[in-house]
C-alpha cells in the first residue's frame, strides 16, 4: 500500500505566510503602541462664537482667536511619516496612565483658564466680582486604584455635601489612614457610590497627609454683581491653560465700549493670572502655523515665547506681525495703536 503526502502544497503555505507577514507588518505600523505623541499645528479658533457676554457690546468688525496644538498618540506609520513633515514634532507621551487623565487634566487646565480671564477682564474694566468653588474633581489616579477614576466629580463625603477643595479637606483632617469613607461620585452623569479606605501619602510640599492619593482640583466660578456682566462659554473640546490671554481680550472687548479688534484677525496665546499677567506655553511654533493659516494678521505672544515663535515666523515667511507682550495691558496698548482697518 503507498503512503500519501498530506502537507499541504507549498504554494499554499506560501500564501499563509505570506498572510502572517501582512497582519504583523499591520499590526506593528497602525495598533501597536508607542510612547510617542505626534505635536503638530492645530487650529485657530474664532472666540466672539465660544464667549457671550450679558448685556456686552458686541461689536467686533475682526476678530481673536485662540490657537492650539495637535497632540496624536503616535503609532508607527505616523512617527515614520513625520519624518516627511516639517511641522510634525515627535515628543514623549504625557506621564499620565492614560488618555482619560490627560484630557481630564487639560479640562481642568482650560477651566482655569477660563476663571482667570474673566476675573482678569473684570479687574482692568473695573467690574466688581466674587469668587465662587464649583466642584472638585479627580484629574488623575495612581495605576492600580479602581475605585476612583480620573474626571470622577466629588458629591458627598461621609454624608456631607461637596463643593470645594476646603469643605473636601475639613473632613479628611479629621480621618487617619485605614479609615473607611463613604463617597458618592458623579462619573459622567452617572452616580456612584464607594467605600474608600484612606491612605497617607507625602503632597507635592512633602507634608504628610490622608486621603484617597489621587490628584484633585477645583473648579471656580467667577461670578460678577452685576448680572448684565455675566459671562458665558460655549462647551469646547478644547484643552489646556494656554488661551487664557485670547480669552481675556475678548471678554474685556465685550464689556467695553468700542472694537479693539479694529477690523483684523488677531490671533495668539499664552496663560493669563487675575493681575493679568501673561506666561509663557509650549508649541509656540505650531500655534504660529494654525493662526497663519487661519489668515491672521498680527498674533501676540509671550515675551519667553518670542525667540522661538520668531524663528518660526522666518523659516515660513510670513507677513504676520508678532507682538510680544508681558501683561494683558501690553496688549491692550498695542491695539489701542492700532489704525483701524478700512
Amino acid at each position: 500500500m503507498s503512503g500519501r503526502n498530506l502537507r499541504p502544497p507549498l504554494s499554499s503555505r506560501r500564501s499563509w505566510l505570506y498572510l502572517l507577514c501582512m497582519i504583523i507588518l499591520v499590526y506593528v505600523l497602525v495598533y501597536m503602541p508607542t510612547p510617542y505623541v505626534l505635536n503638530a499645528p492645530g487650529s485657530a479658533d474664532e472666540l466672539k462664537p465660544m464667549v457671550t457676554v450679558s448685556g456686552g457690546d458686541p461689536t467686533e468688525k475682526g476678530t481673536f482667536m485662540m490657537t492650539t496644538v495637535s497632540v496624536s498618540y503616535a503609532n508607527m506609520a505616523m512617527l515614520i511619516g513625520s519624518v516627511f513633515d516639517d511641522n510634525e514634532e515627535i515628543g514623549p507621551k504625557p506621564p499620565q496612565s492614560n488618555h482619560k487623565e490627560y484630557e481630564a487634566e487639560q479640562l481642568y487646565y482650560m477651566n482655569s483658564s477660563q476663571s482667570n480671564a474673566v476675573a482678569a477682564a473684570y479687574h482692568r474694566a473695573g467690574v466688581p466680582y466674587s469668587v465662587e468653588p464649583q466642584y472638585v474633581f479627580v484629574i488623575n489616579v495612581p495605576e492600580g486604584n479602581t475605585q476612583i477614576h480620573a474626571g470622577d466629580r466629588f458629591v458627598k463625603l461621609d454624608g456631607q455635601a461637596i463643593d470645594s477643595f476646603a469643605q473636601l479637606e475639613k473632613i479628611l483632617q479629621s480621618k487617619k489612614a485605614g479609615d473607611t469613607v463613604d463617597v458618592t461620585f458623579d462619573r459622567a452623569g452617572t452616580t456612584v457610590e464607594q467605600q474608600i479606605t484612606l491612605k497617607s501619602f507625602r503632597d507635592a510640599s512633602g507634608k504628610s497627609r490622608v486621603g484617597f492619593g489621587v490628584s484633585i482640583g477645583e473648579v471656580q466660578k467667577v461670578t460678577p454683581d452685576d448680572p448684565a456682566h455675566e459671562v458665558h462659554f460655549a462647551s469646547t473640546s478644547i484643552g489646556g491653560p494656554s488661551a487664557g490671554l485670547m480669552f481675556t481680550l475678548e471678554i474685556y472687548n465685550q464689556l467695553t465700549d468700542g472694537d479693539l479688534s479694529k477690523g483684523y484677525r488677531i490671533a495668539g496665546t499664552g496663560t493669563i493670572d487675575v493681575q493679568g499677567n501673561v506666561g509663557v506655553i509650549g508649541g509656540v511654533q505650531h500655534k504660529v502655523v494654525a493662526a497663519q493659516e487661519k489668515g491672521a494678521e498680527i498674533f501676540f505672544v509671550p515675551q519667553g515665547n518670542y525667540p522661538d515663535a520668531q524663528k518660526q515666523l522666518q523659516k515660513m515667511h510670513s507677513t504676520m506681525r508678532l507682538i510680544p507682550v508681558k501683561t494683558l495691558d501690553d496688549a491692550l496698548r498695542e491695539l489701542d495703536r492700532l489704525p483701524a482697518k478700512g
